[in-house]
């Protein structure tokens, strides 16, 4: 009888358990995630498992937007532990994840990346205005006083200092975090320097100015001259190996593991670098993060763990494996004040935006 009534204890204290969310059963790390994030996450994922001789986490690179997608659809054994991000949750992810019972969530600044624009060793070298990388890749750019769609088919055509060669862009699609930050840190800026806007800057006010870049300069053109090219980075290395006229989009880490065969674009006289990054000269730069849920830390086996190998000095600080691996680190106290968070469990609040 006692047997019984402990079983049947045991029974409801568990269905207990799952329905409150925790994960039980599952004995492996989950991670999806920003394609920019995935080289990091993978390096502590091949460090950590050397060390614990545990099971890999399982890493998968589904984009910025596609993780959050995934990540907010509950909690429990079913679901990631883990999202990688390039840039900050949104308002409505947020909001998704806490309807679906995400309630708590960590958010771990690990360091910063920079957008490279870049192309071939044996390609021309490019220097690039924010105001001529958003008249390249625009749907619609200002001719003749109105939008209209980009008649620009090479370089030249915006400025005859640029090479006389066709527009081609290979980038990343819109669910990626890349994507996002692109868009509002290049193509939102380049459309600000341009005199169109400049002269309706003049005629609104503040907030209709703002949603009026926001309409008109967020959508990339569609006729060919930029191509997306989906979440995994390393495909748009291949092509730009294989043609020396085409530049591709992507985080500094492939830019910085693969010098031997490429070169970044100068923007505003500035070339992508760990120095240019950090110090924010090279303007086309971002934080990236990880995502964990609260509810999953010390019920997954090894998610606490993995965690803090992640936001170890091993891995963050300056010399640590991952700025080997081209990630740009934070200062020191930035790194203490990371770890802190996850020693406290420190969560976040809802974003304004």
């Amino acid at each position: 009888m006692n047997i019984k009534m402990s079983a049947l204890t045991a029974a409801v204290a568990l269905v207990g358990a799952m329905a409150s969310g925790a994960a039980y059963a599952r004995d492996q790390i989950k991670i999806v995630g920003s394609s920019t994030v995935f080289p990091y996450t993978q390096a502590v994922a091949e460090e950590f498992t050397k060390e614990t001789k545990g099971k890999a986490p399982v890493v998968e690179s589904t984009g910025t937007g596609g993780g959050f997608k995934i990540f907010c659809q509950g909690v429990g054994e079913a679901h990631p532990d883990i999202t990688g991000a390039s840039r900050s949750i949104k308002k409505s992810e947020f909001d998704d994840c806490v309807k679906n019972g995400v309630k708590e969530i960590q958010e771990v600044l690990i360091g910063f990346d920079g957008i490279s624009l870049a192309s071939s060793t044996k390609g021309p070298d490019l220097n690039l205005s924010m105001e001529q990388i958003y008249l390249a890749l625009a749907k619609e750019v200002p001719v003749d006083g109105k939008l209209v769609a980009n008649p620009y088919k090479k370089w030249s055509e915006i400025d005859k200092k640029l090479p006389d060669q066709a527009i081609l862009v290979y980038g990343p699609p819109p669910t990626s975090g890349t994507r996002d930050a692109f868009v509002e840190l290049a193509m939102h800026e380049g459309c600000k320097a341009n005199a169109w806007f400049k002269e309706q800057k003049g005629k609104v006010d503040a907030k209709a100015f703002d949603k009026l870049v926001k309409d008109s300069c967020s959508s990339m053109r569609g006729d060919g001259a930029f191509v997306e090219a989906g979440e995994n980075d390393n495909l748009i290395v291949q092509r730009l190996e294989a043609d020396p006229k085409a530049v591709g989009i992507f985080g500094y880490s492939f830019l910085f593991e693969n010098q031997d065969k490429l070169k970044g674009a100068k923007v505003n006289g500035v070339a992508p670098g760990f120095e240019t990054i950090a110090d924010a000269s090279y303007t086309i730069s971002r934080p990236l993060f990880f995502y964990v849920k609260k509810a999953h830390m010390g019920v997954i086996p090894g998610l606490k763990e993995f965690v803090e190998a992640y936001v170890s000095d091993e891995a963050l600080a300056q010399g640590g494996y991952l700025s080997k691996r081209g990630m740009v680190p934070l200062a020191a106290d930035k790194i203490k004040a990371t770890q802190e968070a996850i020693k406290t469990g420190k969560t976040i609040g809802e974003p304004k935006a």
